[in-house]
């Protein structure tokens, strides 16, 4: 343990050493600004995403909804974050994603805004399903900024660095949106995170730039030394008959987005209705189940870091072991967290923070997996396809955890969460030996040009 934290160390070291050390245009200062930006500029749709679920205790006491009207309002945004978030895959796979992720942040602060000066059921959905298309053109373009200036045999580290945009998002939402809520009413909590994101909105404009070509720069796979040359193939944009290739005739895809589907109903589950069960199975204040989902929040950014590593790591590329184990560990610490009873708040912290190490490390996992097995030139496509998939669980998570809950209670949603983190393991292991294709490629060219 003591060897393995002091390389860790080590690489951070040289990691920050190289970032100080870069001169402006080279691809170490390029690959830092846009990562840098792609978190800031993720996390920030996360503001004016998850702030709905804080804002549900305040909505059913103002206006008197049940459980299942709030969940169908999740569930139209999960829809049409689902759609969208294909349709927008391959839209971003021929956009500018400089363009692309910053309008989608800002006409999603727009919505924020409306949301927290309406009322009525029918403008909640309205709004909120709306809010989904925005918030839809987020994901896409960060995978198509990732995987042009990152290459595979790096891409589970830098990937899972990026993706702590997701928890970076949701604890600054739990901890301000508890905090306004409680000061100024969950109307607050919509408003305030708005503005924020506009400003972000501009932020992300000014700092990104699509791909290494576009500075003058070569492919990253070329840059990395992965490949002596890379085909300008790899520039061009895709084709409807390469999407069907690439994608749909492509059993890994299939795989990835079925896991997802399945872990997203936990995921998802967790983010729309956590708040609320901490709060009226658990017996705990909305500030207290704020600051356990930043506990839980913190732990899903270490488990999505460690996952992407361990893959980098230990097994050359290969996601599915990881994703596998992963899946297995969630299913036992929510069993643990369903069963400990009320009064308990450490205990219920502590559990949350091994289940949000244990949820996060599949989830960047698989979209890692997704760009490794349809390449880089496929990547906002594929993972629109996985996306799409993620949210028919996530709508399963909305609408169908609130009829659940209120005809089995409680008992019956964590039953649902454990079957599907089971389901989503078994098939994260149906690509265990699977990689990069441009890896193996490249593997197979050295053994030819190996003398024996």
């Amino acid at each position: 343990m003591a060897t393995l934290t002091k390389e860790i160390t080590q690489n951070i070291q040289e990691t920050f050493g190289k970032i100080l050390s870069a001169e402006k245009g080279s691809y170490t200062y390029w690959r830092t600004r846009t990562l840098y930006a792609t978190i800031v500029g993720y996390a920030a749709f996360y503001l004016v995403r998850q702030n709905f679920s804080m804002c549900i205790p305040g909505i059913m006491d103002e206006f008197g909804y049940s459980k299942v009207e709030l969940g169908w309002i999740a569930t139209i945004f999960s829809i049409v974050y689902g759609v969208g978030k294909f349709v927008n895959g391959y839209l971003s796979d021929r956009s500018d994603a400089r363009y692309f992720m910053a309008t989608g942040l800002f006409l999603s602060a727009i919505v924020s805004f409306f949301m927290g000066l309406g009322s009525g059921f029918f403008f909640f959905a309205v709004f909120w399903g709306l809010n989904g298309c925005f918030q839809s053109m987020g994901w896409p373009p960060c995978a198509r900024l990732i995987t042009h200036w990152f290459s595979p045999t790096e891409l589970g580290s830098k990937w899972s660095l990026w993706a702590s945009s997701h928890q970076i998002g949701s604890v600054a939402i739990f901890a301000i949106g508890g905090f306004l809520i409680a000061q100024y009413g969950w109307r607050s909590a919509f408003i305030v995170p708005a503005f924020i994101s506009m400003g972000l909105a501009f932020f992300l404009f000014n700092r990104l730039r699509d791909t290494p070509k576009q500075v003058g720069l070569p492919p990253v796979e070329e840059y990395k030394g992965d490949v002596l040359h890379v085909s300008h193939y790899y520039d061009e944009r895709i084709t409807i008959k390469e999407v069907i290739t690439t994608v749909f005739a492509n059993k890994l895809v299939w795989f990835m987005a079925i896991a997802n589907m399945c872990l997203y109903i936990p995921r998802m589950g967790i983010f729309f209705w956590a708040p609320t069960f901490l709060k009226e199975f658990k017996g705990v204040t909305l500030i207290i189940a704020g600051l356990q989902l930043v506990g839980f929040e913190i732990a899903s950014l270490i488990g999505g870091i460690a996952a992407g590593w361990i893959s980098d790591r230990f097994f050359r590329g290969r996601r599915g072991p990881v994703g596998t184990v992963f899946l297995v560990g969630l299913a036992l610490s929510l069993l643990i967290v369903w069963k400990i009873p009320p009064g308990y708040a450490f205990f219920d912290t502590l559990f949350l923070m091994i289940a949000g190490f244990f949820l996060n490390g599949p989830q960047v996992l698989n979209g890692i997996a997704t760009a490794d097995f349809a390449s880089k030139r496929a990547v906002g496509v594929a993972t629109g396809v996985t996306g799409a998939f993620a949210y028919l669980g996530s709508a399963i998570a909305g609408v169908g955890i609130g009829h659940i809950v209120e005809k089995f209670g409680w008992e019956g949603g964590f039953m649902l969460f454990i079957l599907t983190a089971l389901i989503g393991s078994f098939f994260f292991s149906l690509t265990w030996n699977n990689r990069a294709k441009i890896l193996d490629e490249q593997e197979e060219i050295d053994e030819i040009d190996t003398p024996y």
